[in-house]
């Protein structure tokens, strides 16, 4: 496989995570700088508590996502390895999702002391975008596993 195309992937997974990074880091120093408004902090701390415990769930996809190309770039691509870079990547994808079920009624709380109804649609978007990269890793671990047993019967018959 030409790594032209594993080399895209790999940067695309870059510009996903400096932004993230950096949001964390900055978010940090406004966040202590800046005091929220005693009336929404009961609802804005927790959020941003689950916003920021969601990075570590966000940056295993990532690096396993990397390993995976890495994996591919090396020709090793139907490996148990490569089943177990997919099965990390759906358990982080479902961890980052539940993380934003969990903050969904402080989204609703927000939303309802704002007036701000398609607050919660947006919330919603982090949950099912996550869970369809669970489902999609999911399937891609199943198949590969299939593919994997079928590249081992032919070797031991070849």
């Amino acid at each position: 496989m030409k790594h032209g195309s594993t080399l895209f992937l790999k940067i695309a997974l870059f510009l996903m995570g400096a932004p993230v990074l950096a949001l964390c880091i900055v978010g940090v120093v406004k966040l202590t700088t800046n005091i929220v408004n005693p009336d929404y902090r009961y609802i804005l701390y927790p959020g941003i508590g689950i916003m920021y415990l969601s990075v570590i769930p966000y940056f295993i996809a990532l690096y396993q996502s990397f390993l995976l190309l890495t994996y591919i770039d090396k020709s090793n691509g139907f490996t148990s390895r490569s089943v177990k870079a997919l099965n990390k990547i759906k358990y982080s994808a479902i961890t980052f999702s539940s993380l934003y079920v969990i903050m969904l009624p402080f989204v609703f709380m927000a939303a309802d002391k704002d007036d701000a109804p398609g607050l919660v649609i947006v919330g919603m978007v982090f949950v099912f975008a996550s869970l369809v990269i669970a489902v999609f890793s999911a399937v891609l671990k199943r198949l590969l596993g299939e593919a994997i047993t079928i590249k081992s019967e032919n070797d031991f018959t070849v």
